[in-house]
């Protein structure tokens, strides 16, 4: 079963791998798109393509910033050796110039040390497709993580969201029951005042049922809260499905917002206008979590 995952995440895996000890980091925060950057260390340049990729085959949307280091077990992949005949010609050269000049011999290993290349600074040879493969292990790892964290944060998303579904078609029957009472008691309110206004005079019941007719169709919400329905329907069933949903609810929801705006120009009652106002916020609040899923 595919889950509904957020898209706020935070996923860390540290692991040593041939000799090296790696640290990924993932974190995450909403975006429309796929937005993912990676930092990692200058050995590690060559992985960056790699790392984004196994993060697209993961992640659908968000901004994902991606923290890679790197370090090796029992010392440096870098050999510092010394420059031995180097130095000794520059040992020599500086007696000779003691001896010359009659200056004071004052030589030691801080002033060979900043001669120009007493020191040979040589990296070991590493073998960059084993080094990839170690590194991926840990990266796996931390999206393994950060996935977790992410569906554990959609399924209360997705709680939320069917909750808040419910109260919405609770709202609705309010609505459509209430919508047929305010015609009936339009009727009421026309043949009483047409009884006042005409006193003894027969009322044309015919004109009456026209009157009501033109009233209950004006008002007449029963085709908006059917389509509001079967959206709210539609909702639960991406819920279901799973997987990348955000930008299709995110649709269905200016689909639901526009019936309950007819649905409110519609309802003169006021009793009924605020079962449209709680309505809508209802609404407002999936909208405000619909933006937090992938």
């Amino acid at each position: 079963m595919t889950l509904v995952k957020s898209m706020t995440g935070y996923g860390r895996c540290v692991e040593t791998v041939g000799g090296r000890e790696f640290t990924v980091e993932l974190r995450s925060v909403n975006n429309r798109y796929l937005d993912c950057t990676v930092k990692l260390p200058r050995a590690l340049s060559f992985a960056e393509d790699a790392v984004k990729q196994a993060v697209k085959n993961a992640i659908s949307r968000g901004k994902v910033d991606v923290f890679i280091s790197m370090r090796s077990e029992g010392g440096s992949d870098t050999k510092v050796t010394l420059n031995a005949p180097l130095v000794e010609g520059y040992l020599a050269a500086m007696k000779e110039m003691a001896e010359r000049y009659g200056v004071r011999d004052d030589i030691s290993v801080s002033t060979l040390a900043r001669m120009q290349d007493v020191f040979t600074v040589e990296r070991e040879e590493v073998d960059e497709e084993q080094l990839l493969r170690d590194l991926m292990t840990v990266v796996e790892g931390a999206i393994a993580g950060y996935d977790a964290m992410r569906a554990a944060e959609g399924a209360a998303l997705e709680k939320d969201l069917r909750s808040r579904g419910e109260t919405i078609l609770e709202l609705v029957a309010q609505v459509e029951a209430g919508s047929g009472e305010t015609v009936a008691a339009y009727r009421t309110r026309l043949e009483n005042k047409l009884r006042e206004v005409l006193a003894n005079t027969a009322i044309d019941e015919s004109r009456i049922l026209t009157e009501a007719a033109i009233f209950a169709d004006k008002v007449a919400v029963d085709e908006e809260t059917v389509r509001l329905r079967s959206h709210l329907n539609q909702m639960n069933q991406m819920l279901t499905s799973g997987g990348a949903i955000g930008r299709k609810l995110d649709f269905l929801l200016q689909e639901m917002n526009r019936e309950s705006n007819t649905i409110g120009s519609k309802c003169s009652d006021v009793r009924l206008a605020r079962i449209v106002v709680d309505i809508k916020a209802e609404l407002e609040k999936i909208r405000e979590q619909t933006q937090n899923i992938e």
